[in-house]
């Protein structure tokens, strides 16, 4: 039974590893793509004169917000990554040493890279090219850009929605996981104690606020 449980608890880890690895690839190559994009837009931009230093302001106020975002969750997947990718290695190999790799300790800043890269950094790419739209199109034509930036409203809207209704189902998915696993130890503690005895309590808190999103 012990074993039983360290190979759940190793598979566990394992999962969580994998997991914490492929989003910090996910969020260097999405990070380095939009912050050169931003950064190429900034720099081959032709500002026409005639254009209000309002617009050129919030212009160049997004597209540096924009990169300093990116870059610090590129930042942030740059340094961990490679510490988790050298144990993931070894663990494919066959040589287990989850519990080396420093992906629960800075679960946190992991988590901050993921949101800047895929939710507010997206967020701010969307609206960096609505205020690209104006600068371009200011001169030539407002309609234009007034169209650009009503097609980018709904766009918006529907991505706020996805990523909260993905939240709520990966934390719904979770708690159902975690659920199902405590309804497993109480058979296992039925199964030991098979005379009615009294069952081990347990202080430790619900699965919803235990478990790591």
């Amino acid at each position: 039974m012990k074993q039983a449980d360290e190979e759940s608890a190793q598979k566990l880890t394992m999962k969580r590893l994998f997991l914490t690895r492929g989003k910090l690839k996910a969020s260097s190559r999405t990070s380095a793509l939009m912050s050169g994009f931003a950064m190429v837009a900034m720099v081959e931009l032709q500002v026409e004169h005639g254009i209000p230093d309002a617009l050129l302001i919030a212009f160049s106020v997004m597209t540096t917000v924009l990169i300093s975002v990116h870059v610090f969750a590129l930042m942030i997947s740059v340094c961990i990554l490679p510490n988790i990718e050298g144990i993931a290695n070894i663990n494919q190999k066959g040589t287990q040493m989850a519990e080396d790799s420093p992906h629960e300790k800075l679960h946190v800043y992991i988590e901050t890279a993921w949101i800047f890269s895929t939710g507010l950094g997206t967020l701010l790419f969307l609206a960096e090219i609505a205020i690209l739209s104006w600068v371009k199109f200011y001169l030539y034509s407002k309609p234009a850009a007034l169209a650009a930036s009503v097609v980018l409203v709904p766009v918006c809207i529907v991505f706020v929605w996805f990523a909260i209704h993905f939240y709520r189902t990966l934390v719904q998915h979770k708690y159902e996981r975690s659920f199902q696993g405590v309804e497993e130890l109480q058979q296992i503690a039925i199964h030991l104690h098979p005379d009615g005895g009294p069952l081990p309590s347990s202080t430790s808190p619900s699965p919803l606020t235990s478990q790591r999103v």
